[in-house]
């Protein structure tokens, strides 16, 4: 399938935007899992787990993939200090990447102009929501630059 010329240049800015938190992995170590700055709460493991929870929650709730999300982080709401196991959480931002890629890709240039309505964030087209998802995986990818800079171990 071809993808509709909207729908193409949407797909390309999300990736790219999306590589701001991506890039950050490839040199993530195990022990930078529980590196969190002081006086904050969310941990790096925390971080990338919400992050692929939320773009689940998006390819389902705003782009109509037909998937089971069970969004532990939200459902949580704060680090459980589960979030440890590296090859697990790469694995799940990888699959939530994927998973939302295949998403915007099924949009027909049309189906942007739509209007969602969510709890969260209350009545966006599709366009407006994927500027939600690119803006809240940026915000959560320099949170994580920043504690990966700065952050000690645990605290």
């Amino acid at each position: 399938m071809e993808l509709q010329p909207k729908t193409q240049t949407l797909l390309a800015l999300w990736k790219e935007a999306r590589t701001r938190f991506s890039n950050q992995l490839i040199n993530l170590q195990s022990q930078d899992l529980i590196r969190k700055l002081p006086l904050t709460q969310n941990s790096v493991g925390f971080l990338i787990r919400h992050i692929g929870d939320v773009e689940l929650l998006f390819a389902k709730n705003i782009f109509g993939s037909k998937l089971t999300v069970s969004a532990k982080t939200l459902i949580a709401q704060h680090d459980t200090g589960e979030w440890t196991d590296l090859p697990s959480l790469l694995a799940y931002v990888s699959y939530s990447a994927k998973a939302l890629e295949n998403a915007i890709s099924l949009q027909s240039d049309q189906d942007w102009d739509t209007e969602i309505v969510t709890k969260e964030f209350g009545v966006k087209t599709k366009a407006e929501s994927l500027g939600r998802i690119i803006s809240h995986t940026a915000h959560h990818g320099g949170q994580l630059a920043i504690i990966l800079k700065y952050a000690d171990g645990v605290k």
